[in-house]
């Protein structure tokens, strides 16, 4: 199985480095690893939703 690093996942699905690991250690990427100081995500996880706004409705 191949793993990316916060780095390339952030790249791959366009946001930060910082809000991957806060999606890692909140536990909304499914299957990443934590192997020291680094987060191991799998190379086929999709990007997960924001939460942080909903829709308007109207």
């Amino acid at each position: 199985m191949e793993y990316l690093t916060v780095k390339e996942a952030g790249e791959k699905w366009g946001i930060g480095s910082r809000m991957v690991t806060l999606y890692c250690a909140k536990g909304r990427i499914k299957g990443a690893v934590k192997k020291g100081n680094l987060w191991l995500i799998p190379a086929d996880t999709p990007k997960p939703k924001d939460m942080r706004r909903k829709a308007s409705e109207k």
